[in-house]
C-alpha cells in the first residue's frame, strides 16, 4: 500500500518532514467564517513574498532606470510583476497540493547531484539578495544617522535577534511587522510622488513595451536587473512553504479554497509591490532625468538631490526612512527563505540564528571588502550586479516549478491547465532568453 501510494502521487517517497515545522499548520482557518473574515485569515504570506519585490536591490535598478531612461522601463516593471503573479500562484499550488515546498520537491524529484547543484545556485541567489539588503540598510543608516557604511553593514547582522524574537512569538507576529513596514514604504513614496508631480500621460506611455530595450545594451542590462530584482528565485521556495502555515482541510475542496484565497492574497500584495517599484522609477525619472542628473551614481546622491530639486526639505528624509524599512523588512523573509532552502534540499536543520549568521557573513564580507577597497562610491554597482546575479539564477527555480505543477502525476486534478502551461513555459523561456542575450552582449559583442 505504501509503494502504491507513493507511485500514484508522482513522487518518489512520502514527504515525512514538514516545511518550517515550528509553524506548520499553526494558524487555524475555521470553516464557519464569512468570505472576508476567511480572506483575512489567509492574508499574510503574500506580503512576506511581496517584500522581496521591493527590497533595496529594486531601488538600485529602478533609480538607475528612471534617471537614465525616464519612464521607458516602466513596462519592464509591469511585465516582471505579471510574471511574478503567475509564478507565485504556481508556488502556492505546489505547496498546498503536494505538501512540499519547492526545495523538498526538487530533492524528491531529481537525482542527488542535480539537486545539490540547484541548492548551490539557490544559496548564491539568497546571498546576492542578502547583499542588497545589507548594503541598502547600511546606506539608510548612514543617511539618517551618519554611520559609516562599513559599520552599517556590520550592524545589520544584529537583525538575527529580531527574527528569533518574532519566530518565538508566532508566525502572525512576523506577518504583522512585515505588513507595517510595507505600508511605511508605501506611505513615504505616496508623499514623494506628490512632491515630484510627474506627468501622468508620460508615465502611462512608459508602460507600453518597446523593442529599443532589447536593442540598447544599457537598457537591457537594467531591464535584466529589474527582472532579477522583481521575480526573485528564493521567493518561489519561500511561498511554497509559508502557505502551509494555515491549517486547511486536506480534501480537494479544502485545497481549492486555500489556493483561491492565497492567490488573492498574493496578487493583491504583488500589485502593491508594483506600485512601489513604479513609484521609485517615476520619482527618479521626474526628479533626475529631465534636470541634468541622468547619471545619478548612488542612492546617496539621490538622497542629497531630492530635497533641493523638489524644493521640499522632508523629501530626502522620507526617502531614507523608506529605504531603511525596505531593507529591514527584507531581512525577515531572507531568514525564512534560507532556512527553507537548506532544510528542503539537504534535509538537515540548523538553528535559525546559526543559519542567519552564515547567510549574513556571506553577504557582509564582500560588501565590506568592496566598500573598503573601492570606497563608498561603488555601492550602486554592487546593488545592480546583485540583482543581475539573481536574474541569472531565476531559471533554475522557475523551470522545476513549472515542470512539477504541469505534471498530472504530481498535481492530480490541480495540474496546470493548458493556458497556464503555455504562459508558464513562455515566461520561463523569456527569462532564459533575456539572460542569454545579456551574456552574449556582455562577453561576445
Amino acid at each position: 500500500m505504501f509503494f502504491k501510494s507513493v507511485f500514484n502521487s508522482g513522487w518518489r517517497k512520502e514527504n515525512l518532514s514538514k516545511s518550517l515545522p515550528e509553524v506548520h499548520q499553526s494558524i487555524p482557518i475555521p470553516q464557519t467564517l464569512s468570505f472576508w473574515k476567511k480572506m483575512l485569515a489567509f492574508s499574510g504570506p503574500g506580503f512576506l513574498v511581496a517584500v522581496g519585490y521591493m527590497d533595496p536591490g529594486n531601488w538600485a535598478t529602478d533609480l538607475a532606470g528612471g534617471a537614465q531612461f525616464g519612464y521607458t522601463l516602466l513596462w519592464v516593471i509591469l511585465l516582471s510583476n505579471l510574471m511574478a503573479i503567475l509564478l507565485q500562484h504556481l508556488a502556492i499550488k505546489l505547496g498546498i497540493v503536494s505538501g512540499r515546498d519547492l526545495a523538498q520537491a526538487c530533492r524528491d524529484h531529481y537525482p542527488k547531484p542535480i539537486a545539490f547543484v540547484l541548492w548551490i545556485l539557490c544559496e548564491l541567489a539568497i546571498s546576492a539578495c542578502d547583499l542588497a539588503e545589507v548594503v541598502g540598510s547600511a546606506i539608510a543608516l548612514q543617511l539618517l544617522f551618519g554611520i559609516p557604511l562599513v559599520w552599517g553593514c556590520i550592524i545589520t547582522s544584529l537583525d538575527v535577534m529580531l527574527v528569533l524574537l518574532l519566530q518565538s512569538k508566532g508566525f502572525r507576529y512576523i506577518e504583522a511587522i512585515v505588513i507595517t513596514l510595507v505600508l511605511t514604504v508605501g506611505g513615504c513614496f505616496a508623499l514623494e510622488l506628490m512632491f515630484a508631480k510627474p506627468d501622468l500621460i508620460s508615465v502611462l506611455k512608459g508602460f507600453v513595451p518597446t523593442f529599443e530595450t532589447i536593442r540598447n545594451k544599457e537598457q537591457l542590462f537594467l531591464a535584466i536587473g529589474i527582472l532579477g530584482a522583481t521575480v526573485m528565485p528564493h521567493n518561489l521556495y519561500l511561498h511554497s512553504s509559508i502557505v502551509q502555515t494555515r491549517n486547511v482541510s486536506g480534501t480537494p475542496e479544502g485545497k481549492k479554497e486555500a489556493i483561491k484565497f492565497n492567490t488573492i492574497d498574493s496578487t493583491a500584495a504583488l500589485m502593491f509591490a508594483l506600485l512601489i517599484n513604479a513609484a521609485i522609477l517615476v520619482l527618479s525619472a521626474a526628479t533626475f532625468h529631465w534636470s541634468g542628473h541622468q547619471y545619478v551614481g548612488e542612492i546617496q546622491d539621490a538622497y542629497r538631490l531630492l530635497s533641493p530639486l523638489l524644493g521640499v526639505g522632508a523629501a530626502s528624509v522620507l526617502f531614507a526612512v523608506a529605504l531603511l524599512a525596505s531593507g529591514q523588512n527584507s531581512t525577515l523573509t531572507g531568514t525564512l527563505a534560507g532556512q527553507i532552502v537548506m532544510e528542503g534540499f539537504l534535509n538537515i536543520r540548523l538553528r535559525p540564528w546559526l543559519r542567519r549568521l552564515i547567510t549574513r557573513a556571506i553577504a557582509i564580507v564582500p560588501a565590506v571588502i568592496i566598500i573598503g577597497v573601492y570606497g563608498e562610491g561603488k555601492t550602486l554597482d554592487l546593488l545592480v550586479w546583485s540583482q543581475v546575479v539573481l536574474s541569472m539564477q531565476l531559471s533554475f527555480a522557475v523551470i522545476p516549478l513549472v515542470q512539477f505543477t504541469s505534471q498530472k502525476s504530481k498535481m492530480g486534478e490541480f495540474v496546470n491547465p493548458v493556458w497556464i502551461k503555455v504562459l508558464a513555459w513562455s515566461t520561463a523561456l523569456l527569462i532564459v532568453g533575456l539572460n542569454l542575450k545579456f551574456l552574449w552582449d556582455k562577453f561576445y559583442v
